[in-house]
């Protein structure tokens, strides 16, 4: 661990090579359906593995211009792959690089921050004072993997676990101050305990919110009304309720689902009638349909 946070030779052309690598690879997993919504598919959208990666080229350049550039490169080539290797495969086709300006926005604010990350290397305070709100960012990252996981599991359980060991991870190998290693890592640990409370209790934030069921639809099957009920055989997918839609002037079931998998819709008429739907829930979408 103390070789790739220091001890690491990256020439140029490892550089490069390094940057094609990650590029395909992330671009790659944004085609692959299995890895939606896990955490295979999460370095995909998010910062945490780029992190990483821009940290083990900092840490081991040899001037602040070194680091520089080479992170700056580092993203200018791997973040536009990560479109063109999904160009071919999409319907979109070149229209994803619509997607490509923000993180070039990034990729310009690489070079200034890699630029004064360098200091970490210098073993004093003010290089756990640069680290630091990259450690809350990680943090951030994980609360929102935590969330996910606690109410949708296993969903980016892979991914909270690996922001919360780099997190520990950075202050230990890229400091050799036992001093700044200690309060480093309490940092972190307590970021990463007020990131897992939270992320316990705030379970609106991780809820998937629809509208289910439209009232006369050829899916519902009938007409409905407020004068209706209607619930989940389980609990523990989440809430369902009838709501007058005004700009449609109908009705609907609202749904704030905190459970992926299968259960049972069930409308019920004022006189007790019960009609049932098969539900399967995804993270970000849901099919329903009538029982026979």
């Amino acid at each position: 661990m103390k070789k790739l946070f220091g001890k690491l030779e990256i020439s140029w052309w490892k550089l490069v090579l390094f940057a094609v690598i990650c590029g395909v690879y992330t671009g790659v997993m944004a085609l692959i359906p299995m890895a939606r919504d896990t955490s295979f598919q999460d370095i995909t959208m998010t910062f945490e593995w780029w992190i990483l990666f821009a940290i083990i080229i900092i840490v081991n350049s040899k001037t602040p211009l070194d680091s520089a550039l080479k992170v700056f490169v580092f993203f200018l080539i791997s973040q536009p792959l990560v479109y063109l290797v999904q160009v071919p495969f999409s319907p979109e086709g070149f229209g994803l690089f619509r997607y490509y300006p923000s993180w070039f926005k990034w990729t310009l604010l690489t070079f200034p921050m890699a630029f004064v990350g360098h200091y970490m290397k210098k073993d004093k305070w003010w290089g756990l004072v640069i680290l630091a709100p990259m450690l809350v960012f990680l943090g951030y990252h994980y609360y929102n993997f935590f969330g996910e996981a606690v109410h949708f599991f296993p969903n980016h359980l892979l991914s909270a676990i690996f922001c919360a060991a780099t997190m520990i991870i950075y202050p230990l190998f890229i400091f050799s101050d036992k001093k700044i290693r200690i309060i480093g890592v309490v940092f972190s640990v307590v970021v990463l305990l007020a990131a897992t409370i939270y992320g316990f209790v705030d379970g609106r934030s991780h809820a998937y919110d629809t509208s289910l069921l439209l009232s006369g639809s050829e899916t519902c099957g009938f007409e409905y009304d407020d004068s209706y009920s209607v619930y989940l055989t389980d609990e523990g997918f989440g809430e369902v309720s009838i709501e007058y839609e005004e700009a449609i002037e109908s009705y609907l079931v609202r749904a704030s689902f905190t459970n992926t998998g299968d259960t049972e819709l069930v409308l019920v008429s004022p006189q007790g009638e019960e009609t049932v739907y098969d539900l399967h829930v995804e993270r970000y979408s849901y099919t329903v349909r009538r029982k026979e």
